[in-house]
């Protein structure tokens, strides 16, 4: 069986949105402290003996975060015109991590997305 290693980072950013369509308090405007986790399975080491180094991983993620720490989400795009659910977050931000990071040896495999600290989803595609 082959070797596979999961690199995970932890991290989070500050941002406000509102929940159009949805029938309760969410639909107002709100913000909320995120905490993002961020998995990655590599199948190889490199010659130092990393799959990923972390420092690239973290810079990846902060490059990412960037666009939407301290702002109004409902605001950016996709999210100008899809709900920025924390699905759809976790969805946006695997899919942009995974353009970022994805090789023939590493993969984004998971990214989990806190929205309190006691509610979060968990993304991920087969």
């Amino acid at each position: 069986m082959p070797a596979k290693y999961t690199l995970k980072i932890v991290t989070d950013f500050a941002a406000a949105h509102l929940l159009r369509d949805y029938p309760g308090v969410c639909n107002q405007l709100h913000g909320h402290n995120w905490k993002v986790e961020v998995e990655v399975t590599s199948t190889q080491l490199d010659k130092v003996g990393m799959g990923v180094d972390f420092k690239v991983l973290k810079a990846a993620t902060r490059a990412e975060l960037a666009r939407l720490d301290h702002r109004h989400l409902n605001e950016i795009a996709p999210f100008d015109r899809i709900n920025p659910t924390a699905e759809n977050i976790s969805a946006y931000l695997y899919r942009q991590l995974g353009a970022r990071l994805n090789d023939t040896t590493n993969r984004v495999t998971a990214i989990t997305l806190w929205e309190t600290e006691r509610a979060c989803v968990r993304y991920t595609e087969d």
